[in-house]
This record gives structure tokens, sequence and C-alpha cells, in this order.
């Protein structure tokens, strides 16, 4: 695993969304070092999606802070934005272009423009491994190369956070063996939170792991700590099954 540094990546204080009369995160605090490979897991509808929404400056909190190196997000949620790196659930991509002018349109899109882009793309594509499909357009791509050029995207603007949201769902075993490399490869000088309901992929990847439940931090631990002789499944099922 990846050294943990001392400087704070992400710190969240009395996080509160709500959404009409439904509380998705109720209250939760907690913060997130720098170089630290983070699993973030919970059950369906616990709230992980909301959290990393808000710390993406995606969607507004309805109370409390939350801070990404030392920003604010009411107050810079652009230079927030240009800290992270953001891969959400249901990956963003245009299927009619081809890998690479697919990237050189994110790069773009940062504001990377010219020789610079042109580097930082081919940077990516042999990054993530996209080198053999490169000539294909995006929509002819199996799921698990879709998922490295959805990486390739969120890594494009070399972010010091990467947060992926369920990255290997639907991947076949040689895929996910592939995708879990290649995160714990960026986690070596990146922050990254990962979002899963795969036990054995935070087994595999993560130091930490942060468990939501019902919108409430209910555990965060090192994986190691958390499972204390179990398998990390079945404390998972324990934590969440007594609240």
């Amino acid at each position: 695993m990846n050294e943990v540094k001392n400087t704070i990546s992400i710190d969240i204080h009395n996080l509160t969304k709500e959404y009409g009369t439904q509380t998705a995160l109720d209250d939760v605090s907690l913060s997130i070092n720098e170089g630290e490979i983070v699993g973030l897991l919970g059950p369906n509808g616990a709230g992980k999606s909301t959290m990393m929404k808000i710390i993406t400056c995606f969607i507004p909190a309805t109370k409390g802070e939350v801070k990404v190196y030392n920003y604010d997000i009411n107050e810079e949620p652009m230079k927030i934005r240009s800290l992270i790196g953001y891969l959400p659930e249901q990956n963003p991509l245009y299927n009619e272009l081809y890998v690479r002018e697919n990237l050189e349109f994110i790069a773009g899109i940062h504001g990377i423009k010219g020789k610079e882009a042109k580097e930082r793309v081919e940077q990516m594509i042999e990054k993530v491994g996209l080198t053999k499909e490169v000539r294909k357009k995006i929509g002819m791509l199996s799921k698990g190369y879709k998922q490295r050029v959805g990486i390739a995207q969120a890594l494009i603007h070399d972010p010091k956070i990467l947060i992926l949201d369920e990255p290997t769902t639907g991947l076949d075993p040689n895929q996910l063996v592939e995708i879990r490399s290649l995160i714990k490869e960026l986690g070596r000088d990146k922050t990254v939170i990962l979002s899963t309901h795969i036990m054995q992929e935070v087994e595999a990847v993560c130091s930490r792991a942060i468990i939501i439940n019902n919108g409430r931090l209910v555990a965060d631990d090192s994986v190691k700590s958390l499972a204390q002789g179990e398998s990390l499944e079945q404390k998972f099922r324990e934590i969440t099954r007594n609240i």
C-alpha cells in the first residue's frame, strides 16, 4: 500500500443532506489523509453516492462543512473540481468518438490544449492500458476497456484525489483483476476513494474502510482492524444488520 501522509485531503464535519423529508446523510464527520486508498461501503441507498457528489461539488449539502485541501466546497467549488477526478457509476462516455479523440475532448474541457493535451492523452492511454484499443470507437469497446477510458478521463487533468463510484460493476473476473491492479497503482501518488459493495475488492485494494448505513457513519477503521479475523463481508453484514 502507498504511504499515508499527514496532510488532510478531505475534511468533513457534521455533513447532512436532505431530499425533502428523506435524510440521505445524517451528521457525518470524517477526514481522509493524502495518500490513503479508502473503501466507501454501504448497502444500496446508504448515502455513498450522495457523499461523493457533495465532495465533488456536484450537489450542495443541506448542513455541515466539507473542505478539500482546505478549500471550502461552498466558497471555491471550481478549485476543488480541479483537484478531483471523478468516475461516477454511470460512466460518462461518448460512444461515437474514438478513444484518443474522446480523451482530447475531455482534456480541452479542463483547459489543456495543444502539445500539452496530446502528451497528456498519450500518457493516459499508456497508463490505463488502452494502447491496443486506441483506434476503436468507444462504443466498440468491452465494458472493462470502457471503464479504463472513464478512469483516463478522471485522471486527464492530473488531480490529487480520485473518486471512483462502483468502478468494477459488471466486469468479468479477468477485467476485475486488471482494474483492481490499476487502482492500486494509481493510489501510489493519489488519494483514492473507492465506493463498492464488493468486500473482496476493498480487502484487495484498500487500507481503510468507511461504512455508511441509513445515512450515518457506522464504522471507520483499517480493513485489518475491522475484519478482526473474520472476512470483511461477515463484519459488514454484522454492522449493518445490527443498526
